[in-house]
């Protein structure tokens, strides 16, 4: 019922927050390496996370808000969706650059991470990783090290994957389903339905995404679903089935690392045709609508096999 709430705020929120973005001029930059075919995008209103994080908060103040352990994810969404809009606006039409240097991106979402991975260790007293036909393991003080890893990590890759119409709110939407289902079954009630939530302030946002799109997500939304997502299952213990769950994420950041390092060690040979990975398949011959439904499908298979082995 809350998810569902969500989602009605959403596409209510929409339409106002678009027209909003379009009369202050805060469209995207494209940038010029890209596929060709997206020069058309240049202009799309951008920082539509917004249309996410704003029901998700609202949404979980009003009616699913009871004890300190709501606040953790609730404040990363809040914290890297400020954290990216900054980014955005220096990223937009007319601007000089394409947002924070990569150096400083980093610094601050490291600084972010830490401060959550204290609160998760110190505050909520978790130091425990579930492992698939063995259980629950004590790991102490490298719980603290392992969050900050994961949740700068995951925020990274999300953002990488949002690249195409739908693609990074779809499969972000079925990572969060998946992890509401797990904290379902550990009696998390409270998590689970922060999850569904998020899935449907998502899928809210992805009526005014879908393909052509009205509005990007920006780094305001792909930074604070990645970052959240990566906490919602620090909280669940189940950590470890991220990279699975997240298997699209996971492709797609390390097509972009193989990419670089195979330019690097060729001498200027490029491993994919571009990266990250979609834009591969798109000069490949992939429609844009092809390359996200099928990403869709891999992202769905991989989350049934996360909870499957949540399970075991």
């Amino acid at each position: 019922m809350v998810s569902a709430v969500a989602f009605l705020l959403a596409v209510t929120l929409g339409p106002a927050v678009i027209r909003y973005l379009r009369a202050r001029k805060l469209g995207k930059s494209i940038r010029e390496l890209g596929p060709e075919s997206h020069a058309v995008k240049t202009g799309t209103p951008t920082m539509g996370g917004i249309i996410i994080i704003a029901p998700t908060i609202v949404a979980t103040l009003l009616l699913n808000f009871s004890g300190r352990s709501m606040l953790v994810p609730l404040i990363t969404l809040g914290i890297h969706g400020l954290l990216g809009m900054a980014d955005d606006f220096q990223s937009l039409v007319g601007s000089r650059g394409n947002g924070f240097s990569t150096r400083v991106k980093l610094v601050i979402l490291v600084a972010a991470a830490t401060g959550i991975a204290l609160i998760l260790y110190y505050v909520l007293r978790l130091e425990s990783v579930y492992l698939p036909f063995v259980g629950k393991i004590p790991i102490g003080l490298w719980y603290i090290p392992i969050a900050i890893i994961t949740i700068v990590g995951t925020a990274n890759a999300v953002n990488l994957t949002d690249g195409l119409d739908t693609l990074a709110g779809g499969t972000a939407a079925m990572a969060f389903g998946a992890y509401g289902i797990v904290a379902f079954l550990q009696e998390q009630s409270l998590l689970a339905t922060f999850c569904f939530t998020i899935v449907g302030a998502t899928l809210g946002f992805l009526w005014f995404n879908a393909h052509p799109a009205q509005v990007f997500m920006g780094d305001t939304g792909s930074l604070a679903l990645g970052a959240t997502l990566a906490v919602v299952a620090m909280m669940t213990g189940h950590w470890m089935l991220l990279p699975l769950i997240g298997a699209v994420f996971v492709v797609e950041a390390l097509s972009v690392l193989l990419q670089v390092a195979y330019f690097k060690l060729s001498g200027g040979r490029r491993l994919l045709k571009m990266s990250p990975l979609h834009h591969h398949f798109e000069l490949s011959g992939w429609s844009e609508p092809q390359v996200t439904m099928r990403f869709w499908l891999a992202g769905f298979v991989a989350a049934m096999l996360g909870v499957a082995l949540a399970l075991a």
